[in-house]
């Protein structure tokens, strides 16, 4: 008898602590602990041009905030294989926006285990755009081409993951004009709606709902930007009405609901199902043959480039749903 309770004692003993344990995913990075994504990568000693480049971006703020990210860190080794002079231009005020795409495209958002990207064909970047991720002979990971020479630098706002060369985004090729220059020279997303010459009413909404300096930032932003049409087809007087000073919030968080914290080019578009606007709201997304529609607006003239994002035009104002109250 005393044996059988001695088993039952033991038994005890172990279910408990396996009753407080949390399982994770297999390939699931570890919870972060100690320091953030900044601190860590300046600890490690071979990040500093990295981090000179996050700096001169505008991004340090982003890497230090609650993530989780997984960054793809390029070594200093790596920024030396770049083609002599392009980090000290690229470095420069006037190129800041472009320098922050691209370190934007060696983010992703989410805690990532090397293993577990591995197993993922693609992963979408806070540029807006995607890194493809190979499994290469030997068990090696590379991520659009770099390697990566250390996984799993685990930080307490994600994880870094060490790679041997700088990623450029392939948009920059894809879309770019004739003149590379071109590229850093785009206007921002209110000043090209403003010059399309059919999104005069949204530039005065967004005036009046105090919106202009959201949409001149560095982003990047995706636009659904009603024309002039789209407003007209609304009810008479709801136009009016909304761009009152007392009813200002209401039109910015209507506003919000067209706009998407991340660069959507159209050919990703219309793979996608939801988005998350800066209303707090998802739009849905759908396409057939070809006809891409957001919340039942059509999408008439897709991949307007501007520096900071990029405008794609649609044919009807978009309401976000009205959320209930509860008691």
């Amino acid at each position: 008898m005393r044996k059988v309770w001695l088993v039952v004692v033991l038994a005890g003993l172990l279910v408990v602590p396996l009753a407080g344990c949390k399982s994770e995913p297999a390939g699931a990075a570890p919870e972060g602990k100690g320091k953030d994504i900044i601190q860590t990568a300046t600890d490690a000693g071979n990040f500093t041009k990295f981090l000179d480049a996050v700096k001169s971006a505008g991004l340090t703020d982003t890497l230090r905030g609650k993530g989780p990210y997984t960054v793809f860190a390029p070594t200093d080794e790596a920024f030396g294989k770049m083609p002599a002079g392009t980090l000290d231009d690229l470095m420069k005020p006037e190129n800041s926006k472009k320098l922050a795409e691209i370190l934007k495209y060696h983010v992703v958002n989410g805690r990532l285990s090397a293993e577990r990207a591995s197993r993922t064909k693609e992963l979408d970047t806070l540029s807006g755009q995607r890194l493809t991720v190979k499994v290469e002979e030997g068990g090696k990971i590379t991520v659009d081409g770099a390697t990566i020479t250390k996984p799993d630098i685990v930080c307490s706002n994600g994880i870094i993951q060490q790679i041997d060369a700088v990623m450029m985004p392939p948009d920059v090729e894809k879309h770019k004009t004739a003149d590379p220059a071109a590229e850093v020279q785009r206007k921002d997303i209110v000043e090209t709606a403003r010059e399309t010459g059919n999104h005069n009413t949204f530039g005065k909404a967004l005036k009046e709902a105090g919106l202009l300096d959201t949409l001149k930032g560095a982003g990047p932003f995706t636009v659904f930007a009603p024309t002039d049409q789209a407003f007209e087809k609304l009810p008479a007087g709801t136009l009016d009405n909304l761009m009152k000073p007392e009813n200002k919030d209401q039109l910015a968080h209507i506003l919000k609901y067209h706009v998407v914290q991340q660069k959507v080019m159209s050919d990703r578009l219309g793979r996608m199902r939801n988005l998350s606007t800066l209303a707090g709201q998802e739009l849905k997304v759908t396409s057939e043959k070809g006809k891409v529609m957001v919340d039942g607006a059509n999408v008439t003239q897709p991949d307007i480039i501007c520096s900071n994002g990029v405008i794609h035009s649609i044919d009807a104002v978009m309401l976000p749903p009205v959320e209930e109250e509860t008691e």
